[in-house]
């Protein structure tokens, strides 16, 4: 079984900057492309970004290009998302994926953290 904890949401005022961490445990973790979605109340969870175990190949949504970064470190099973000129639209909770079965296509999702940008 894979476990993901996602760490690092908070409030933050708008033009802003906050990291995500996502840890994981389980010896998949290797294999694995992972990503963030987010959801915002009453609406439906968009993808953010999701990048390969290499770091090769990196995906983002035109929503966040420009202004978020994802990278990973696996030698401590942990995958980042550095995001930068928050907007207000950005408020969501975060959640970490893993294990990609397609595109934009994850098996493995954390419980999430909260990310709220303020005008």
């Amino acid at each position: 079984q894979v476990q993901l904890v996602e760490s690092g949401g908070g409030l933050v005022q708008a033009g802003g900057s906050l990291r995500l961490s996502c840890a994981a445990s389980g010896r998949p973790f290797s294999t694995y492309t992972m990503g963030w979605f987010r959801q915002a109340p009453g609406k439906e969870r968009e993808f953010v970004a999701a990048i390969s175990f290499s770091g090769g190949n990196i995906d983002y949504a035109d929503s966040v290009k420009g202004r978020f970064t994802i990278s990973r470190d696996n030698a401590k099973n942990t995958v980042f998302l550095q995001m930068n000129s928050l907007k207000p639209e950005d408020t969501a909770v975060y959640y970490c994926v893993a294990n990609q079965r397609g595109p934009r296509q994850f098996a493995y999702w954390g419980q999430g953290t909260q990310v709220t940008v303020s005008p």
